[in-house]
């Protein structure tokens, strides 16, 4: 007995010291501080967040940097709220249905109210009008009616899960500005040459979900863009939370930061480097 209890003691001890053994070794303040070293190290280098907002490279044609642009910290560096943008999204997809698939009861068909024959002694089964949802050409039973199905947000609320969704794409590395396009031709290869040297075209040629952001309406551009699968074009005060989300890659062109912050801040244009000097 004794033995069986000094064999079982031993083996606890055992036990235990491979329990110990398995615990993962505490970190010390220099491997915390390494961590934040190399996530420091990972942020684009493009980008820099400044007091007056949020600093941003903005590339040429030919995907050199030409200059740098302050992007407003309201809405490239605001708080993310996940559930708001849903909301945000369902609202916007509800809203693009149009409601007006509609049947007719049988009490709404045009026909005859007579019953068709007597009720009893005809050996065949019980009927009324013509117009029953059994018979051919009759009223439908329980079938779609026209209806108001638009839901509704409130302001503020969509333009937080904007700012949400532009500052989640700019957070990883999804926003480009791009320097204004007003002298380009409307041809199809011009907008190539200016997305592969921006690197947004894969091997086939095709766009994967990009969208690009004017200050208003270019003609040119947007006859450049149409023939150019997965790519659109949007002015900035039509963009939403929707149209930003559904894209992979988010180009701005530089007037459009403009008109962005006086849409959606009703405040004084963000001012360029060089426009400041």
């Amino acid at each position: 007995m004794a033995e069986e209890k000094q064999k079982k003691i031993a083996t606890t001890e055992v036990e235990k010291k491979k329990k110990v053994g398995n615990k993962k070794p505490a970190i010390t303040e220099t491997q915390k501080k390494q961590k934040v070293h190399k996530l420091s190290d990972s942020v684009d280098s493009s980008v820099s967040v400044e007091p007056g907002g949020v600093k941003i490279d903005v590339y040429g044609r030919d995907g050199k940097v030409v200059g740098s642009v302050n992007l407003p910290k309201e809405i490239f560096d605001a708080k993310v709220n996940n559930s708001l943008m849903a909301q945000a999204v369902r609202v916007y997809l509800t809203n693009q249905r149009s409601g007006t698939a509609h049947t007719k009861t049988r009490g709404e068909v045009k026909g005859s109210t007579r019953k068709i024959y007597r009720q009893k002694g005809t050996g065949r089964a019980r009927h009324g009008a013509i117009t029953a949802p059994i018979f051919v050409g009759g009223g439908i039973a329980f079938g779609p009616r026209k209806r108001d199905i638009s839901l509704a947000l409130p302001k503020k609320m969509r333009r937080k899960a904007l700012f949400s969704a532009l500052t989640l794409k700019f957070k990883s590395k999804s926003v480009k500005i791009l320097e204004e396009l007003d002298n380009i031709d409307s041809k199809t290869k011009n907008m190539q040459n200016i997305l592969k040297s921006l690197n947004l075209l894969n091997k086939k040629g095709k766009a994967d979900k990009v969208l690009f952001v004017s200050s208003k309406n270019k003609e040119n551009v947007e006859r450049a863009i149409r023939n150019i699968g997965g790519i659109s074009l949007k002015q900035a005060k039509d963009i939403n939370t929707y149209s930003i989300l559904n894209s992979k890659n988010i180009v701005f062109m530089k007037n459009s930061i403009e008109t962005l912050s006086e849409t959606f801040l009703n405040s004084t244009p963000v001012q360029s480097d060089s426009e400041k000097e």
